[in-house]
Formats: C-alpha cells, structure tokens, sequence
C-alpha cells in the first residue's frame, strides 16, 4: 500500500501538497515524523529490535516511530504507530508532546507515554520489528553510547527526559 504524507515548508506552514514515500523530497520540503517512547509503571522504557531486513539500522534498537500520514495529526499518528508496532492501545490524555526536533526532511515530534502496562503483552509488528525489552533510563544511555540504538534518536529523547522529569 502507498504512504502519502503532507508537505510543510522550513516553518511548518502547510504547502497544500501530498508526497508519495520513497520518492525523494524537494528543495524546502518537509514532512512530520512522531517519535513515542513509553515508560511502565516500573519506569522502564521499551525499545524493539529493528528486523534484519530493514534497509536502514538492521539490528539495532529503537522506541516506536514512523510518519505522519496525509490527513493525520501528529498525535494521531503517534496513537496509531504506539498500536501497529506494539499493540499498545493509548489514549490522548495518556501521551504527551515533548517536543519537536528539526531534521533534514522533518519535523519530528516526540512523544512520552506512561502507561500501567503488562511487560509481557506487548504485540510486535511482523516485518518492523523481531524482539522487545523494558530498559532503564541508564541502560538506554549506556545503549546509545555502545551505538546500539538505530538513528540519533536518543539525544532528543534524553534533552526531553532531563527537562521532564
């Protein structure tokens, strides 16, 4: 199936345009990513393990992500990303927006989610991911530090965290 997602300039004003994913971006062009990190009652994080298969960050860890689709909001997507790739069902007073990150081609949104949850219940997505753990907030840094998780995502997530908590 097709992904569109809507287009933004530099200052996240709408262009009034879609954009086909996997098709290279233009000069200006922006699209919005969510990124969810969820913390249990136990104040562990879960990360998943990204599937040998993926093209970018094979193996490596990650917290839940992905794009915000044509006509989404960015907390819509965030909700739907949270219940695709681990089943966990949220609601928007459980999710808060930290933040927002400017990267080459996005606008990424992140997410906190603190939720009573079962550590064992979570429901992977076939394809995206083959494994999941519930991490502490060090073990996450020391992760990231031995350069096992996928992307620069931990940085944002730790600025978020530090002015959060």
């Amino acid at each position: 199936m097709r992904e569109y997602w809507d287009l933004y300039d530099h200052a996240r004003k709408p262009l009034g345009r879609i954009h086909q994913r996997g098709l290279p971006l233009g000069e200006g062009e922006y699209h919005v990513v969510v990124s969810v990190w969820t913390v249990n009652q136990d104040g562990k994080i879960l990360i998943t393990l990204r599937s040998e298969e993926k093209e970018l960050f094979p193996g490596h860890w990650e917290n839940t992500a992905g794009s915000v689709m044509r006509g989404e909001t960015s907390l819509d997507a965030a909700l739907r990303e949270l219940r695709e790739e681990t089943g966990i069902e949220a609601t928007p007073e459980e999710i808060t927006c930290l933040g927002t990150v400017l990267k080459i081609a996005s606008f990424v949104d992140i997410f906190l989610v603190r939720k009573m949850l079962d550590p064992d219940s979570i429901q992977l997505q076939k394809g995206e991911t083959t494994a999941y753990r519930w991490v502490s907030y060090d073990e996450l840094k020391e992760m990231d530090r031995q350069g096992k998780l996928a992307f620069p995502l931990f940085s944002p997530f730790q600025m978020a965290m530090e002015n959060e908590c």
